[in-house]
């Protein structure tokens, strides 16, 4: 598979995952993905996507300021 932008390779790895939510920051750590050889972009599977996309969802209302949590334990 090939980067989007600058059509390097991507590489499986483990990123954080960081979304400002205006009242909280969070940080979902060691998350699947796949990240470019050349340029470092950072993409996901649609199925990572879709759990981070609910896991944010679901911990919007219960956090402030700051949280960080494990991607294996908030994904089940």
């Amino acid at each position: 598979m090939r980067c989007l932008y600058c059509k390097g390779s991507l590489e499986d790895r483990q990123t954080n995952f960081i979304v400002d939510l205006g009242e909280c920051i969070m940080i979902i750590k060691n998350v699947p993905s796949q990240v470019c050889s050349q340029c470092g972009e950072v993409s996901y599977s649609n199925e990572v996507a879709k759990k981070l996309e609910a896991v944010v969802d679901r911990m919007r209302s219960m956090v402030r300021d700051v949280a960080v949590f494990e991607y294996s334990k908030i994904v089940a």
